[in-house]
Parts: structure tokens; C-alpha cells; sequence
């Protein structure tokens, strides 16, 4: 299994205004029951949007389709439930870009390698206006270079210093680590006497 970096998220956005959005919305408790998580981008903010009638930003044709996710202050606060991140990337989200993030939903979001970096106010405001101004265009959130690009510019965007390497290096994703280092766990296995016994 190889290890996957995640250098630059590009594609269409999508601006969702507000802030404390929690991930009670982001994913309703109801379906907190499924075994797995197939099928769950489908009910990504379903109350709100229900409630929307159809003028929620994720039931708008011209945000269909965007791969980056534009919000206010706070995105994924309330509980910790790591349904609300796999809610949106099955949606189709890859990144996210945001005034803050509640911290256990930025942890989740970086054990599913999806980038969550914040902007200054001023910046977010703008990329947020440029954004429903032409929904079309093509934004760029780029790791390497730590910027966020779209038709408002070329803006400084941040990512905690250990996050951005994980995802750069690739070693965001456990399970490909672990099996990266298999040799070197048997190995350090076959020298531990207690394992000796088991094999």
C-alpha cells in the first residue's frame, strides 16, 4: 500500500457563511448508527438543507461539483463525532478553508488526509465574495507553498506545522505507515523474547 501525500487540493468551491457550525448539523445523530460510512455524503447537512428548501449552498447547481469547502469561524465545533468529516469528503469536499476549525474535527479531517487551512478575516471575506461571485473558477489551496489562489488573489493560508507535514510526507494515513514498516516490525518483533513463543 503506498503512502499518499497530499500536496494541493484544486477545483471548483463552495462558500458556506456562518459561523459555530457543529457537526450535529454538518451530519444529523440519526445517522450515527450506520456499520459503515458508504452512503453518507448524501445526508450531509440534511436538516439544515431541509429546512433551506432547496437554497442550502449544497443543493445550489452551481456549487455542485467543488472539491474545497469555504467557511466561518469555528467549522465542526460540538461533538466529536468523526461522521462529520467523512460526511463531507463522500460528498465530494477534499480541503477546507475557514476563519478556524474546532480542533477533534481538524483531527479527524487529517486522519482522512483532508486539509483544513484558516485565513485572515479580510482574506476569507474576499475569497468568500470572489467565490459566489463566479462560482466557476478555479481555487487552489496549496500545501507546499502554504497560499490559497482564486480570482481574489494569492493569500497566505495556515496549517499547524505537524499537520502539514503528515500530509505532505503522506504519514497522515496510519494504516499505510504501519504496512510501510512491516519488515521493521517483524523484525523488532523476532528480537523481543516474549514474541519469540507466538510465532
Amino acid at each position: 500500500m503506498a503512502v499518499h501525500t497530499v500536496e494541493r487540493v484544486t477545483g471548483t468551491a463552495c462558500v458556506l457563511r456562518g459561523d459555530d457550525i457543529d457537526t450535529d448539523r454538518i451530519i444529523p445523530a440519526r445517522y450515527l448508527k450506520c456499520v459503515t460510512f458508504d452512503g453518507l455524503g448524501e445526508h450531509a447537512f440534511e436538516d439544515d438543507r431541509a429546512q433551506a428548501k432547496g437554497d442550502h449552498p449544497l443543493d445550489q447547481d452551481h456549487f455542485e461539483g467543488a472539491r474545497l469547502l469555504v467557511v466561518g469561524r469555528n467549522f465542526g465545533s460540538g461533538s466529536s463525532r468523526e461522521h462529520a468529516p467523512q460526511a463531507l469528503m463522500r460528498r465530494g469536499f477534499q480541503g477546507f478553508i475557514g476563519a478556524s476549525f474546532a480542533e477533534i474535527f481538524a483531527g479527524n479531517c487529517t486522519a482522512l488526509g483532508l486539509p483544513c487551512a484558516t485565513l485572515s478575516e479580510a482574506d476569507l471575506s474576499a475569497l468568500m465574495d470572489a467565490v459566489e461571485l463566479a462560482p466557476d473558477q478555479e481555487v487552489v489551496l496549496d500545501l507546499q507553498a502554504e497560499t490559497v489562489t482564486s480570482r481574489a488573489g494569492t493569500v497566505s493560508a495556515s496549517i499547524p506545522a505537524g499537520v502539514r507535514m503528515q500530509l505532505l510526507e503522506g504519514t497522515w494515513d496510519a494504516t499505510a505507515v504501519l504496512l510501510e514498516a512491516g519488515d521493521a516490525i517483524d523484525t523488532t518483533a523476532k528480537a523481543l523474547p516474549y514474541v519469540a513463543g507466538f510465532e
